[in-house]
């Protein structure tokens, strides 16, 4: 009976290793409507975060006519640092559109801190927007969009377009250019 047991263990372990090490999929273009069913912009739109490259404050309001990428991460998670080199790529590969999208990398671990943030982002060469999530941004990301919006190794990452619509992409580190593909779908030519 243990035999068959630890059997049972090992497989699911195996399983679960084999399933965590798959390889990235080429993301699909996004068909499906935006994940947020509330007409306007979200109340957590509002709420003010700080930039800890600048100390400066902001919210997704304040980039309207935009489109804003977001992506939910921690410092401790190589996923999350695979995507950032990924996002780091990307403003190349738009070139002039480039200036339509803001990248806004927001750290959703209670246990970081705005100065481990600032010196994370310092360190890897990061010039994008990087902010500690305020409780209520964590909530409302969990609440309308999904709990995956708080586990930073599925590199879970949103969509904001121009007219405030969220959305999601699918699960998973996702290429530069996939990222680019799928950006200049919401940008002006």
């Amino acid at each position: 009976m243990k035999f068959f047991r630890r059997f049972h263990i090992v497989i699911f372990g195996l399983v679960l290793t084999l399933c965590a090490c798959a390889p990235a999929t080429v993301m699909p273009t996004p068909t499906a409507p935006p994940v947020t069913a509330t007409s306007g912009a979200p109340e957590w739109f509002n709420t003010k975060m700080t930039d800890v490259r600048t100390g400066k404050t902001f919210a997704m309001n304040d980039f309207a006519g935009q489109v804003i990428l977001i992506e939910t991460m921690a410092q401790w998670c190589p996923t999350c640092r695979e995507q950032q080199n990924e996002i780091q790529k990307i403003p190349g590969l738009l070139g002039n559109q480039s200036s339509q999208v803001v990248y806004v990398s927001i750290d959703v671990d209670v246990n970081e801190d705005e100065a481990s943030l600032k010196d994370y982002a310092a360190k890897l060469g990061y010039e994008w927007y990087f902010a500690v999530a305020p409780r209520e941004v964590a909530r409302a990301l969990g609440n309308l969009y999904g709990a995956e919006y708080l586990n930073p190794p599925l590199a879970p990452m949103l969509i904001i377009d121009s007219q405030r619509s969220v959305y999601g992409l699918p699960y998973g580190l996702k290429p530069a250019l996939s990222l680019k593909n799928t950006l200049q779908q919401y940008l002006t030519p």
